[in-house]
């Protein structure tokens, strides 16, 4: 027996051996850019799942695929609950035109391709799966296909050509998405992307050096300062005199700490704390006195995580807000970070804000009592997640993903996927009304999804290995064909709507197009060509919208397939 022969035979008696070995080789491949273009771990594990298969009988039990895939399509929607309902609002809706040319351009270029190549049922899936670069579609897909009225062997063979039909469409429209949208489409548009974000930064009130144009931390710092200049004057008017961005958080006089209010009389001599943004805290000095080292005087930053669940601003910007909270009741809060989803936004007056944004909020615990709750909720930095509340959605969603309508002789049916998304999209949502529960660490979260959605397309990359060859065989060329236009297709009429119809600014049409597919190497090639975040801003609303919508083709596309077929 061959060395090769006894590292088969490892696998096929140990499954669970081979699932690890894919993921680490899965995310190494996935980890590896070619003209700045790297697949991604989870598309790497498909790759490699599959070749890997393909030595022999190795497969999975289809209970693990079941878990991974409902833990991973709930937290997803758990997560995108808040900020979905959040974009639900008049300045927000225009950009879900995006999600419905994505959505009838995939469902109409999958009927053609049935027609045109003969697609079967699992084909057709993963063709318009890997295209629109969503992978969540084929846990989706393949739940619908085996609740078709057919036999064992006829499910196992669609369920398997939905992950290699996808590993093919996915790297061509990965390759196609990242072209369109960080080369060609700027030089259709004869811009320069660069200049074009440098202005619309400008614009929403970022500052001019490109370079610190990302979403980044403002340098907070403190200072003690020897009064002088300032002596015989309040705390008020000093504070009046240095803006919204410092504070005094202490004072010390001739060893004594004292309390700080307004009307405090500053004296000769006083020691203070002054707290902020580095800029201006440098220039304090005219208006108090000499920095000293002030030993003495110390404090203790606090950071928070806010989500933004304001009833006063459901959809504001940066600069909004910080108009209608008055001067006095934000001082010595800083905001440091704006997330959407799991991307940072430009933290400058012009960004819209909305519900389900998380800030981060840095100051004195004092200060930042004061302006939370006005804000929104704390997220608690020490429960990582509450195992109660996602259970029961995640039974909810198989409950809801159990129920059948049959139209026809066809089963419709939400499925595990379909189920579990929208209860997550609930139960994320029930979570941002009622703060007190519920608690599901971003971090957390981020593992829970990427490893849940990994190990489910490892699954299914094993099961498709034998059958790989011979579905390349027959359809050939015609599937990387069919999912480059799965992916032109939409983003040239998206270009057209953005451009053309809403005459958006280069940057936000780009971003636009990068999240109809919910692709972040897309928006993240766009970054790099701009020069700043503004893409983002875009990105993130239309995002929200796709991410809800694409999963739900799975069942869509394995109802239309098996009709055309039939």
């Amino acid at each position: 027996m061959t060395l090769t022969d006894r590292l088969v035979d490892a696998l096929e008696s140990t499954p669970e051996m081979a699932l690890f070995l894919c993921l680490a080789l899965g995310f190494a491949v996935g980890k590896v850019r070619v003209w700045k273009i790297s697949l991604g771990g989870v598309a790497g594990t498909l790759v490699v799942a599959i070749l890997v298969g393909m030595l022999g009988d190795i497969k999975l039990n289809d209970e693990v695929k079941t878990i991974a895939f409902a833990l991973f399509i709930f937290t997803l929607g758990y997560i995108s609950g808040p900020t979905f309902v959040g974009s639900l609002n008049r300045q927000s809706l225009k950009y879900a035109a995006f999600t419905v040319i994505e959505i009838a351009s995939v469902l109409g270029i999958t009927a053609v391709a049935i027609l045109i190549m003969r697609l079967d049922i699992g084909t057709a899936a993963g063709l318009l799966a890997g295209g629109a670069t969503e992978s969540a579609v084929v846990g989706t897909a393949t739940d619908a296909i085996a609740r078709l009225p057919l036999s064992d062997a006829e499910i196992e063979t669609l369920q398997a050509n939905v992950g290699t039909a996808y590993s093919i469409s996915y790297i061509c429209g990965l390759i196609t998405i990242v072209l369109l949208s960080s080369q060609i489409f700027p030089l259709i548009m004869r811009v320069s992307l660069r200049d074009e974000a440098a202005k619309l930064w400008k614009k929403l009130g970022g500052g001019a050096d490109e370079d610190s144009a990302t979403p980044a931390a403002p340098r907070i710092v403190g200072r003690v300062y020897r009064v002088e200049t300032a002596a015989g004057q309040t705390v008020e008017s000093v504070q009046n005199g240095l803006g919204d961005a410092t504070a005094i958080e202490r004072i010390s006089r001739a060893g004594r700490s004292l309390d700080v209010h307004p009307d405090l009389e500053l004296a000769e001599g006083d020691e203070v704390l002054v707290v902020g943004l580095r800029d201006n805290v440098v220039l304090v000095r005219d208006s108090i006195g000499e920095e000293v080292a002030g030993d003495d005087i110390t404090m203790d930053i606090d950071i928070a995580e806010v989500v933004f669940t304001s009833q006063e601003y459901r959809t504001t910007t940066l600069g909004e807000f910080k108009r209608e909270v008055s001067v006095k009741d934000r001082r010595g809060v800083f905001l440091q970070r704006v997330t959407r989803g799991d991307q940072d936004l430009p933290v400058n007056d012009g960004t819209v804000i909305q519900h389900g944004d998380v800030v981060r909020l840095v100051g004195a615990s004092r200060d930042l009592d004061r302006v939370i709750g006005r804000v929104g909720f704390r997220l608690d930095p020490t429960v990582k997640i509450d195992l109660v509340f996602i259970s029961v959605g995640i039974v909810a969603g198989f409950l809801i993903g159990g129920l059948v309508w049959q139209i026809g002789n066809i089963p419709l049916t939400l499925g595990t996927g379909g189920g579990c998304l929208l209860t997550g999209l609930l139960f994320g949502w029930i979570r941002s009304k009622r703060p007190t529960f519920g608690q599901y660490d971003p971090g957390a979260a981020d593992v829970i999804k990427t490893l849940g959605l990994a190990v489910f397309i490892c699954a299914v990359g094993l099961s498709s290995g034998p059958q790989a060859v011979a579905l390349v065989k027959q359809f050939g060329i015609g599937l990387p064909i069919a999912g480059v236009a799965m992916t032109a297709i939409p983003a040239f009429v998206s270009l057209f709507v953005a451009w053309k119809v809403m005459r958006l600014p280069a940057p936000l049409t780009l971003g636009a197009i990068t999240g109809q597919q919910c692709s972040t190497p897309g928006v993240t090639a766009v970054q790099q060509a701009a020069g700043n975040a503004t893409p983002l801003m875009a990105y993130t609303i239309v995002y929200a919208f796709s991410n809800v919508a694409l999963p739900l083709l799975g069942p869509v596309v394995v109802a239309m397939a098996h009709a055309m077929g039939s």
